[in-house]
């Protein structure tokens, strides 16, 4: 069972980063007494809150719902059920829109896997745009950042995203050899997408194994990624100690183990500055100056031994969810250049970044809510938020 008032914290900003209306949030939260079973509790408002919406014909905004009633991972059979339920909507919302997301199942290390695709083209082909693997951090699940790669198809990008090990419905181990989880995605996608050229827009943890699968994986061509731990969140105790416990929870729930031991578990997932230092592709990654899960003893060490670096620091906690609307389009121009693509869309992102940057230096003087567990930034879009929680 969680604090009630450490989820209310982060939660809100999972929420706002789904875009989920802030009357929405708040009606929900007002009700919320408990993290138990029933009325008051966590799920069952959350829960509400979504049947609610789908009522009204909203299954987007119904899907999120219940994401957030799952949050921040399944522990019980309440949970298990918003899970499920959200996936229903999202598919309802999927084919009630006709929206050009492919529902696949892949053959991964002897288990099957679940992704959402977009854009895929024969290797035949030979599509001009890039292939990206999106994949969010230890809360989140695939239905949530799905509607991403619809906005990045608007930049000739096709992809897939599906859900980190043992986050969302994987039941793939979250293990020291989970990093091999990408290369196993790109060979069970062999021959339906052109995954020569791979770039890897993974966030938060999930972005650790991106790094280190792309030391071994001669087709991860770029990783793009907010707040990945790279040595010091895996290895240093004393940092381990200051952790959020929902982070803490959450690591020992993936990694089936405890909370007192998730520590000592994940020693040996640290990367070295030696393997920093063999990366040979080029890394964009957005840093928070105040993150309370990357020391940032952690940015330090990118800054001295990744030779492609391509650093955004907000002054701000992890996931920099203040910045969101900045962090979106410059992931997305980041990817664009590791690719080549050379488009009036990517040259207008540019100019874009700059502005919104302008923008947050002002904003930024202003006081912000606490961060969140595995918050991440969502891709500039071009739909609004009326249309796209429908």
């Amino acid at each position: 069972m969680n604090d009630v008032e450490e989820l209310r914290v982060f939660a809100a900003v999972h929420a706002r980063a789904q875009r989920v209306p802030d009357r929405v949030q708040r009606d929900v939260l007002a009700r919320v007494t408990h993290d138990g079973e029933g009325p008051g509790s966590w799920t069952a408002e959350w829960s509400a809150a979504a049947r609610g919406q789908s009522e009204r014909g909203r299954p987007l905004l119904a899907a999120r719902l219940y994401t957030m009633a799952r949050f921040p991972y399944v522990d019980g059979p309440g949970r298990q059920r918003a899970l499920e339920l959200s996936v229903a909507e999202f598919r309802r919302w999927r084919a009630d829109r006709n929206v050009d997301l492919q529902e696949l199942t892949l053959a991964v290390d002897g288990g099957s896997v679940t992704c959402w695709a977009s854009g895929f083209t024969a290797r035949e082909t030979r599509p001009k745009g890039p292939f990206v693997v999106l994949m969010g951090g230890i809360v989140s699940t695939k239905e949530q950042w799905a509607p991403v790669l619809l906005r990045m198809r608007l930049f000739g990008i096709s992809g897939i995203v599906t859900d980190m090990p043992r986050a969302g419905a994987s039941t793939v181990p979250y293990d020291d050899g989970s990093w091999r989880f990408l290369s196993g995605l790109l060979d069970a996608l062999d021959g339906r997408a052109d995954t020569s050229r791979t770039f890897a827009m993974m966030l938060s943890f999930s972005g650790h194994l991106a790094l280190r699968c792309a030391l071994d994986d001669p087709r991860v061509r770029g990783v793009a990624t907010v707040g990945a731990p790279v040595h010091g969140a895996f290895a240093d105790p004393a940092w381990q100690r200051g952790l959020p416990r929902i982070t803490l929870a959450t690591l020992a729930h993936l990694t089936g183990t405890t909370v007192d031991a998730v520590g000592e578990h994940l020693r040996e997932r640290a990367l070295t500055p030696g393997q920093l230092t063999a990366l040979d592709i080029p890394v964009a990654y957005v840093a928070s100056r105040q993150d309370e899960i990357i020391p940032a003893a952690d940015i330090d060490l990118l800054r001295r031994h990744v030779r492609r670096l391509d650093l955004l620091e907000h002054d701000d906690v992890h996931g920099s969810p203040r910045h969101v609307a900045v962090t979106g389009p410059w992931l997305l121009r980041s990817v664009l250049r590791m690719h080549g693509a050379r488009t009036a869309r990517r040259a207008l992102l540019g100019p874009s970044v700059a502005l919104l940057r302008a923008g947050h230096r002002v904003a930024g003087r202003l006081p912000h809510p606490a961060g969140a567990i595995g918050a991440a930034p969502t891709t500039a879009g071009t739909t609004s938020q009326d249309e796209e929680t429908r």
